[in-house]
């Protein structure tokens, strides 16, 4: 291994050999010349010459590695890592390269990891079902995946063309779902060949210009797989409680039947009145089913509080907690009274006494919160998660539509509907709704 070397040491070592060379020519020529003084500017002229000339042949290498240094740099900038540099002495220098290379070597190395992770990436997205546009500000795509391009240009490249030359080519439903502006679902197509989808939009910037990234997901599938799920499910509930109906009503016709034949008459009023109390269940079951199923658009009334709040009292017992808004609430009544009326019973249903279950309405916000609240033994994890799925029930006797009827009629109206435990026990259902007040 060759000694290390030090730049100091080299020019101290070239300005001492510059010295004694002056300093013997003077010795040389004062002699010659007859003159010291003569002899001494001779010698430091031809020493200045000579250093010049020794300094120039030092620093000729070092000039052209500086060159070669910004000429990497600039390629680093341009993002290419591929140059290298050589110094074949062991010096300060040396080291300046060395620690150029290992950084050219790391660039490279993160270069090729992040080339890896975008061609992952892209290979991601080409190949998802979910159709991806990301539309620049001025209306233009900037990028597609596969399957936007199946959908809009029948597979052909859309970068650069412009999305409102290709939502007009496209079915009226998607124009009608970026009109409409936000998240949304759409169908495309009648009958067995409809086809459903999901519309998200998302705005961000990029490169500091705004862009939007818009989503189209297909959900045909899934939604026919949940239909199925769901209609098996309501298969299996209408079946029970039609069993749990009409079994002891064929059990009281046949005793009925046979207690005529006997001529004791005496017991028949009791078992037509279990048959009739049996079918007037069954009808009320049957009518809750399709009132869910054939809920109609809301028809909006002004309506004062008090109104709404005396109609819910005739029916069911409930206290308020603090006072109700002024003015009146703009809302289907009859929608929102069976709504009302549906948490409100759960309320007493739910192990709380009559005077804990309480009604509170607060505005704010741009929201009107139209809170039910009780002191019952409140709702497990599971049963929070499961509660406003139609036809989940958690009683013997439940139809599971009580909360399912009031999110729809919620949602009808353009609201929403939570439930959460509150501290202390009890159970806290809120319809959200937006304020259309007058």
């Amino acid at each position: 291994m060759r000694a290390r070397r030090s730049i100091a040491g080299i020019l101290a070592l070239v300005g001492a050999g510059v010295a004694t060379v002056s300093v013997a020519l003077a010795l040389v020529l004062a002699p010659l010349l007859g003159s010291p003084l003569l002899a001494g500017l001779v010698a430091v002229a031809a020493g200045l010459l000579l250093s010049m000339w020794a300094m120039r042949r030092a620093v000729r290498p070092v000039l052209s590695l500086f060159r070669a240094l910004a000429g990497t740099t600039l390629s680093y900038r341009d993002g290419d890592f591929s140059f290298g540099l050589r110094w074949p002495h062991r010096d300060e220098l040396g080291d300046l390269v060395a620690a150029h290379n290992e950084l050219g070597g790391v660039l490279r190395e993160q270069r090729l990891a992040l080339v890896q992770r975008e061609l992952l990436l892209d290979t991601m997205v080409q190949n998802t079902p979910v159709a991806m546009l990301l539309v620049a500000d001025g209306g233009h795509v900037v990028y597609a995946n596969l399957a936007a391009r199946r959908l809009l240009n029948d597979g052909r490249k859309i970068e650069g063309l412009a999305l409102e030359a290709l939502v007009q080519a496209a079915p009226s439903a998607l124009a009608e779902a970026l009109a409409r502006g936000g998240d949304g679902l759409f169908s495309v197509g009648e009958g067995e060949e409809e086809d459903v989808y999901h519309l998200a939009r998302r705005g961000f910037r990029l490169n500091g210009r705004p862009h939007e990234l818009l989503l189209l997901r297909q959900l045909t599938t899934e939604l026919r797989r949940q239909e199925v799920q769901t209609w098996k499910k309501v298969i299996r509930v209408i079946s029970h409680e039609l069993n749990n109906s009409l079994a002891p009503v064929a059990s009281l016709a046949h005793s009925g039947a046979e207690l005529t034949r006997r001529g004791q008459t005496e017991k028949l009023e009791a078992i037509f009145a279990m048959i009739e109390e049996r079918a007037r269940h069954l009808e009320g079951f049957i009518r809750g089913y399709a009132r869910f199923a054939k809920l109609p658009t809301p028809r909006l009334e002004a309506t004062p509080w008090t109104v709404l709040v005396d109609r819910l009292r005739s029916q069911i017992s409930f206290g308020l907690d603090g006072e109700l808004p002024p003015g009146s609430v703009r809302v289907d009544v009859p929608q929102m009274e069976q709504a009302l009326l549906n948490l409100l019973k759960n309320a007493h249903e739910s192990g709380s006494t009559a005077e804990d279950v309480q009604l509170r309405v607060r505005r704010g916000g741009g929201v009107l919160r139209i809170e039910v609240l009780d002191r019952g033994t409140g709702m497990g994890e599971a049963v929070l998660a499961n509660a406003l799925v139609p036809f989940y029930s958690t009683k013997r006797s439940g139809t599971g539509l009580g909360l399912a009827l009031a999110r729809e009629i919620a949602e009808a109206h353009g609201g929403r509907i939570g439930l959460s435990n509150r501290d202390g026990g009890g159970l806290q259902v809120s319809l959200v709704l937006p304020v259309a007040d007058d």
